[in-house]
């Protein structure tokens, strides 16, 4: 019977998430009410609880994740500068006259913006805002527009600087630390969130590539899924900026925050500080800095940032209350005695992270599942940041799975209505197969996320 209640824990705080109440009180709520009844029965010692206020305390101190509203301020500033307008116009010109142009222009922008600001959302709403209606109005198929929409904007879940690889990087450090703990060694090492990012370039990288191979083969099968376009279109651009103006603030943004980290300049909160100032900046020089504007910017940040610190205090507190009914030994213990050992346990948490990301947010998953299974697959031998990377390029596919794909909600919110959803389902589907075949290159070839980090910091 003990051995159910972490599990019976685990399946509470989903079946209370669906019901759609808001993720801390939900992580929060049903570990109380388990460490409560649990006390009553005799099952759980209570006094565990008091290591929770040192346990808060962390959390609101923990220095890495100051990056994070710095990043969040650092990609909304950039949403309002109009970056995204002056890209696309200039890719879709460069591009054009590809059948298949603008879909590629569209995967550019994308990739450039994942490295810039790092948030889904408002990547997805600005695309969808700005290109899907000239795609469908140049012919191109609502499924196949939609879809890459949906999947370039998610790229900033993995193209560093990504807040989630920021979150991510935190779980697992904990981790990392509790499992030398585990096999007897007491090291100061860590994982930070710089060996993340530069993990995660590499398989970034690979995505978009992919993502460009999908989109010209299709235009070469399907030429009408994907036309070209015609000259009355690209003069009815305006030209007001060229292609070198509109891409070499936003590059020398990513240079000089990505830059510093690889170059060991500075780490990922102070890489992150210089990116906020970048932004200001960028917006005084496209002249769309204000009074209005910035406390539009202030204002999102903040919200974003205690949505994430509210859900980081919930699932410390859960983490506890697991830990206390002995949530993790009893998944060390399954996992060891399963047969394939370590790789077979990689392929349920795999599995499992999957399935879960067609009714959970990524935040919900790596702050309930992560530190539950990561210690256990550490102590297992495997390498931090090449798991680290494997889930994060895992999570990237809960934000285009159906019916909760958060990219998916965007995106209906700003489609025209004549995009019925179901194309915009249809229109994920592969780019989903994309991700999970890149997922599966991890797998066969780790040296794809460990090489870089390696030659850097090796």
């Amino acid at each position: 019977m003990m051995d159910a209640i972490p599990f019976l824990m685990f399946a509470t705080v989903c079946l209370v998430l669906l019901a759609g109440y808001p993720v801390a009180f939900s992580l929060a709520g049903t570990a109380l009410l388990f460490a409560g009844a649990g006390s009553l029965f005799g099952v759980f010692d209570l006094s565990l609880m008091n290591a929770l206020p040192s346990r808060l305390f962390g959390v609101i101190t923990n220095q890495t994740l100051i990056a994070v509203p710095l990043f969040v301020f650092m990609g909304v500033m950039l949403e309002k500068s109009k970056v995204a307008e002056s890209l696309l116009e200039s890719m879709a010109r460069l591009f054009g006259k590809t059948r298949g142009g603008l879909g590629l222009s569209v995967t550019v922008v994308g990739m450039l913006l994942a490295a810039s600001t790092g948030i889904v959302g408002a990547t997805v709403v600005t695309m969808g805002l700005l290109s899907l209606p000239t795609m469908l109005r140049r012919g191109y198929s609502p499924a196949l527009a939609t879809g890459t929409i949906c999947a370039t904007g998610s790229l900033g879940q993995i193209i560093p600087p990504s807040i989630a690889l920021v979150l991510l990087g935190d779980v697992l450090s904990s981790a990392y630390q509790q499992s030398q703990i585990k096999m007897g060694i007491f090291s100061p090492d860590t994982v930070s969130v710089g060996d993340l990012f530069v993990g995660a370039i590499i398989p970034g990288l690979l995505l978009v590539f992919c993502y460009v191979v999908y989109l010209i083969i299709v235009a070469r099968v399907k030429p009408d899924a994907a036309p070209a376009l015609t000259d009355d279109d690209l003069e009815a651009m305006s030209s007001n900026s060229s292609l070198l103006f509109s891409l070499l603030p936003p590059l020398l943004l990513i240079v000089a925050v990505l830059g510093s980290i690889l170059a060991g300049a500075a780490t990922p909160t102070e890489a992150a500080s210089v990116g906020a100032v970048g932004a200001i900046l960028l917006a005084i020089l496209r002249r769309q800095l204000s009074i209005k504007t910035l406390r539009a910017v202030v204002r999102s940040t903040t919200q974003v940032t205690c949505m994430v610190f509210l859900i980081l205090i919930g699932a410390s507190i859960f983490s506890l209350v697991f830990r206390g009914f002995n949530g993790e030994e009893l998944i060390h213990s399954y996992f060891e005695a399963m047969p394939g050992g370590v790789f077979t346990a990689l392929l349920i948490v795999m599995l499992v992270m999957f399935l879960l990301g067609f009714i959970l947010d990524f935040i919900e998953i790596t702050f309930v599942v992560v530190p539950m299974v990561a210690p256990v697959l550490l102590a297992m031998g495997l390498d931090p940041v090449w798991l680290g990377i494997m889930i994060a390029v895992n999570l990237q596919t809960s934000f285009l799975t159906p019916p909760f794909g958060f990219a998916l909600f965007y995106l209906r919110g700003v489609a025209p209505p004549e995009v019925a959803t179901s194309d915009i389902y249809k229109g994920v589907i592969p780019f989903i197969i994309i991700q999970l075949l890149v997922l599966c290159a991890l797998a066969v070839w780790p040296e794809l996320a460990t090489w870089l980090p390696d030659k850097i910091y090796g």
